[in-house]
């Protein structure tokens, strides 16, 4: 997905689009029910000279050689677990990787990659990766061959899924065939897909845990992009900006809370958050929204149920302005968000619906607010915004395996100040 949509530039030379998939994989475990297990899988894109974020992995670029064509990165990336969907939920894994990146990326040749990634506790894999793309006009096929290497923990956990067995397995090396595809189908809008065959090596194959030597997956989704075929905008209209919220937990889901019948969570669990505002583009489809990428980060104030935990958002949102008789922004964002600890509020939740937590969860925003400067006449104030949002977490109500397939989360809300500059 990454390389095929490389070209899709907007202002700055800036890389962005958001997308929807669904992803349909076999599942080579020989734990009972399906064959196959289906996922949504929400896609952000975006990059830079410094940070990225690629469909379903994100990082930073650390360095790039100014004589060859070789760059370094900071990475992480999801990943999926097949397992059947009524037993995803049982593997108490985070689904993302952390580690580097070395990329050799030379005109007209294919693209290596070689990356050495990590789960939260520590256990490794390496993979060598190349992959090549071509265009047919308004096709973009990235053609792609990688060869894994796991280390005898992650063989153990992901394959021998030794928390159902009990079983442990050595190390193993494992290849995978694949074929990336991006279509132009109207517009900024564009068909994408994928497909993965990958090759089981004698370790995890030979596990009690694992019943087919092949993991195949199909993905298809749909995206919007800035439209290859349009002038490049010099610059926008839409200002940078600093948000700062806080905000209250309720134990009410979005239904609720839209409808004014929102309950106060007892233990008064509460959230400070600082959001940055990066402007992505000034109108879609000749239509006046305001684009913006959105990383914030979040502290979670301790409370007699909780300690202080910290969450990590990365998002894109859209804003509409309009006046009534003031001027007033209506907001929607969609995202990831990672805390490094389950809440009080997410996990009494998930205790009551017998669901494991997840601290990789999908993030919604929604917000409304009102111009400091026409709300008090005060045309300095008008960089100035006084509003309100519902800070959301949840994992997509049982349809995602990469948030392991519960339903439920979070909800707070919150009130906050947001500076323009």
């Amino acid at each position: 997905m990454a390389s095929a949509t490389s070209e899709t530039r907007g202002a700055d030379g800036q890389v962005w689009g958001i997308a929807a998939a669904g992803r349909l994989a076999s599942v080579p475990f020989a734990v009972g029910g399906d064959s196959a297990t289906a996922s949504l899988v929400p896609m952000l894109f975006y990059e830079n000279d410094y940070f990225f974020l690629r469909g379903s992995e994100g990082g930073a670029h650390l360095f790039n050689a100014s004589t060859v064509p070789v760059e370094v990165s900071a990475l992480s990336r999801l990943r999926f677990v097949d397992l059947p969907a009524d037993r995803r939920n049982a593997l108490d894994e985070d689904s993302i990787d952390f580690g580097l990146q070395l990329r050799y990326d030379a005109p007209a040749r294919p693209t290596v990659d070689l990356e050495l990634m990590s789960d939260r506790d520590a256990r490794l894999h390496a993979n060598l990766r190349l992959a090549q793309t071509h265009a047919f006009g308004d096709w973009q096929l990235t053609p792609n061959v990688t060869v894994r290497y796991k280390d005898a923990d992650f063989n153990t956990t992901y394959y021998a899924l030794d928390t159902f067995y009990g079983e442990r397995i050595g190390d193993g090396i494992d290849a995978s065939i694949g074929l990336d595809a991006l279509y132009h189908l109207a517009n900024n809008f564009y068909l994408l897909g994928a497909t993965n065959l990958r090759r089981l090596d004698d370790a995890a194959y030979d596990s009690r845990a694992v019943a087919d030597r092949y993991e195949a997956s199909v993905l298809f989704g749909l995206g919007y992009f800035e439209n290859q075929s349009s002038a490049r905008k010099s610059s926008l209209t839409n200002d940078r900006y600093v948000r700062i919220a806080h905000g209250w937990a309720t134990p009410s889901n979005i239904g609720d809370i839209l409808a004014g019948k929102t309950e106060k969570d007892r233990y008064n669990n509460q959230l400070t958050s600082l959001f940055y505002g990066h402007p992505l583009a000034d109108d879609v489809l000749g239509r006046p929204l305001d684009i913006y990428l959105t990383p914030g980060v979040v502290h979670h104030w301790p409370s007699s149920r909780q300690s202080t935990l910290t969450e990590y958002v990365a998002a894109i949102k859209a804003y509409y302005t309009f006046e009534w008789p003031l001027q007033w922004r209506f907001g929607v964002a969609e995202g990831f968000s990672y805390i490094d600890d389950v809440t009080y509020i997410e996990a009494s939740e998930m205790a009551r619906k017998e669901y494991k937590p997840s601290r990789l969860l999908n993030y919604l925003d929604f917000s409304l607010d009102l111009n400091a400067g026409t709300l008090f006449n005060r045309p300095a104030w008008r960089h100035v915004w006084v509003g309100y949002s519902i800070h959301h977490r949840s994992a997509i109500f049982e349809k995602a395996s990469q948030y392991g397939r519960i339903k439920g989360g979070s909800n707070y809300n919150t009130l906050y100040l947001q500076f323009d500059f």
